[in-house]
């Protein structure tokens, strides 16, 4: 007794109040995750999942998703096409408006305070908001694209396999932007205001200050805002599955929406445990870099 009260002693003492946090990542995350690989070298299906027959077949249902179910090759391309092209237009109009509010004017602090309204609205109202406003007959982007002279007949965003993607693509654009703002935003306030001065002095112009200045000390901020919004974005599955549920024809399918389908549509558990693990080794590597990117940081 009196060597555990010792060993507690001082520093150790932490482990005692990081102990109920393990044990509920263990619990309620751990163990999901393992749970999730074995189920995916089985083969478990609305038949047997009952009996307790549990066949291991090993990696068949990563080799017959990956041969014979074009679908999943679609999906994962369109989670990529999905991902970069959010992250890119997130990233550009967050920190443009980073830039513009870190200005000191009237109202700056109250319209950043209201443009971090989408990021705070849950993704399923966002999702119904956005399904709503690219209806068809009573879409109100339709309505105004009608009224400007850009379109004489109202245009199926969400029923076109042509349309749809974008339209989904738009709506998580607008989501994560407050999100990409903010973290610029803070990123800019450690930088001194006496290096913009000097350069100023120097005869810098705005031009030369940003890309000399802003973006390399914004460096560590930037490369941290990418990959946490690669990480969102990857995995988003709520917005797609309210706005298009994957359709049509797959055009909008995520791998999330499809380890969904594949589990709780077409009760092919196995297969569909083995998508959402292709979905988490992607996001644990790139979970992994994140890590390396703090680290690297914090030793320089």
């Amino acid at each position: 007794m009196t060597k555990i009260k010792r060993w507690f002693k001082y520093d150790n003492i932490g482990i005692l109040f990081v102990f109920p946090a393990f044990l509920y990542m263990i619990a309620f995350v751990g163990y999901p995750i393992i749970y999730n690989f074995v189920l995916s070298f089985q083969n478990i299906t609305v038949r047997n999942l009952r009996n307790g027959q549990r066949e291991f077949i090993g990696f068949n249902n990563y080799i017959q998703l990956f041969q014979q179910d074009d679908v999943l090759t679609k999906s994962i391309v369109n989670t990529l096409v999905f991902t970069v092209v959010c992250i890119i237009f997130q990233f550009l109009i967050g920190f443009a408006l980073a830039l513009f509010f870190n200005k000191n004017f009237k109202f700056s602090k109250p319209v950043r305070g209201i443009l971090m309204i989408p990021w705070m609205i849950p993704i399923t109202i966002s999702g119904l908001i956005f399904k709503f406003m690219f209806g068809t007959d009573v879409g109100i982007i339709n309505f105004f694209l009608k009224t400007l002279g850009f379109i004489g007949e109202n245009i199926d965003w969400l029923t076109n396999p042509a349309t749809a993607m974008p339209a989904v693509i738009i709506a998580n654009i607008w989501i994560g932007i407050p999100f990409n703002m903010i973290l610029l935003a803070t990123g800019l306030t450690t930088i001194p205001a006496e290096l913009y001065e000097s350069a100023s002095i120097d005869g810098a112009n705005k031009v030369q200050r940003l890309f000399k200045i802003t973006l390399p000390l914004l460096r560590p901020t930037i490369e941290s805002v990418l990959i946490l919004g690669f990480i969102y974005t990857f995995k988003v599955y709520d917005l797609v599955y309210v706005m298009t549920t994957g359709g049509p024809v797959n055009s909008t399918q995520l791998l999330s929406t499809y380890s969904y389908k594949l589990s709780f549509d077409m009760f092919k558990y196995s297969q569909g445990a083995a998508v959402a693990n292709i979905l988490f080794i992607v996001l644990f590597f790139v979970s992994l870099l994140y890590l390396r990117f703090v680290y690297s940081e914090r030793e320089a």
